[in-house]
């Protein structure tokens, strides 16, 4: 199967959750048989650019900065704009020319900016290509919770931005042959809206180190630590009401809380500035020291969508607090494996109830441990992928009456279709 792969960005180095699941998918795709050719932005992080495969090439391109004026009057969203420029198109009439392709993979909404011309494509050429969108989260969801956070001229710009996201959203969902989600409630949502496009479940896998045993002790410190990309507007929104909330009755208890992770540094030194008393480390080139470093691990998100760090602090025996919407689509249950909260106040009080029970601590992380175990493996992932991509009926645009669900329960991993 030869697959067109148009993404944000290089994935290399994966410093974000976007990021680790495109790197993941693109991998395990590769794995499962299919052949990519890699369409996306080129990064500065990365030292030296990919080596091609025979299976895999990667076409990347430096991205080209848009007047501000012409983002504002653009009909995408800005969180598809970025690939919107000349060079990047031609790249994409090249790429669509030189040969069919079984499957053209739209790997987020990041990558609207290229969905109309591989229709006029497909339409002109008479392609059998499947279209496929692979969606990173509910996107009108977010759009709708940033426009909600904002205030004076910029919640204008923010809700101009969401109806755009709702139209392109609805627009990439309608005219695919398939979609996938990587939660169970964001595949409802999708399915509820009836646009009639099949939705598949596609959950990240896991594949970093896997710490065997850990026992949390006194000699421990007695920290909370928050691990992630702030960069995000949804992501700071989170962060700076979890912390208006929990960064003095922490302190005032002796609670050290740490936070650990990709940030801008403008925005880094207005954090350290006004919560003197937390530590903000910013980010590093191995996380793994500061969670061994630490008793407890917290996700204060107010936004739904698979995190990838939930995935991190299991397999690395964190005990995780965390807000109610904030980790769906793990198999983690509350006061067992977990510790799920309604608001930012609840949420650091039991930070202060369970910081010194160690029984409760090490029992929790053990749950959560062996309910992921034998889940979130990438290469079952990929086959599942290249499984529904090719059981897909070719729609070309055309609405079904009826959509249909192909998500499987996330309690019965088994019960995944396999090609």
């Amino acid at each position: 199967m030869h697959c067109l792969w148009i993404t944000l960005a290089d994935p290399e180095p994966a410093t974000n959750g976007q990021l680790i699941y495109s790197q993941g998918l693109i991998e395990a795709a590769r794995s499962a048989g299919a052949s990519l050719c890699v369409l996306g932005l080129a990064r500065v992080e990365r030292s030296a650019p990919p080596l091609d495969r025979s299976d895999l090439t990667w076409r990347l391109l430096p991205e080209e900065n848009r007047s501000r004026w012409k983002r504002l009057i653009d009909t995408l969203p800005e969180v598809a704009q970025r690939g919107r420029f000349r060079s990047m198109a031609l790249a994409l009439e090249q790429a669509l020319a030189e040969r069919h392709w079984d499957a053209l993979i739209f790997d987020s909404i990041c990558a609207g900016w290229a969905f109309d011309a591989a229709l006029r494509h497909r339409a002109r050429a008479g392609s059998g290509s499947k279209i496929v969108y692979i969606a990173h989260n509910h996107e009108v969801t977010v759009a709708r919770r940033i426009a909600d956070a904002s205030r004076g001229l910029r919640w204008l710009l923010k809700e101009a931005d969401y109806l755009k996201v709702m139209a392109l959203e609805r627009r990439m969902i309608a005219r695919s042959d398939l979609m996938t989600s990587n939660t169970p409630d964001d595949c409802r949502r999708f399915v509820a809206e009836g646009l009639g496009t099949p939705v598949a479940f596609l959950p990240p896998g896991y594949g970093g180190p896997r710490v065997e045993a850990r026992t949390i002790g006194a000699e421990v410190p007695r920290r909370a630590i928050v691990v992630g990309s702030f960069n995000w507007p949804p992501k700071r929104i989170s962060l700076e009401r979890f912390l208006a909330s929990a960064a003095a009755p922490l302190a005032a208890a002796g609670i050290e809380l740490q936070f650990v992770g990709e940030v801008e540094a403008a925005y880094l030194q207005s954090l350290k500035s006004r919560y003197p008393s937390v530590d903000f480390v910013g980010p590093v080139d191995d996380v793994r020291p500061y969670m061994a470093a630490a008793r407890i691990a917290l996700v204060p998100d107010l936004l739904g969508g698979f995190k990838l760090k939930g995935l991190d602090y299991v397999f690395n025996r964190m005990p995780i607090l965390a807000m109610r919407v904030a980790l769906p689509g793990m198999p983690l249950v509350d006061g067992h494996s977990i510790g799920l909260f309604d608001s930012h106040d609840e949420l650091a009080r039991s930070v202060l109830a369970l910081i010194d029970d160690f029984e409760a601590l090490n029992a929790r992380q053990q749950a959560a441990f062996e309910a992921c175990a034998v889940r979130f493996d990438w290469p079952r992932i990929g086959r599942h992928l290249i499984g529904h991509i090719k059981r897909a009926d070719r729609r070309a645009g055309i609405r079904r009456t009826n959509p249909i669900a192909l998500a499987p329960a996330i309690d019965r991993p088994a019960a995944m279709p396999r090609p």
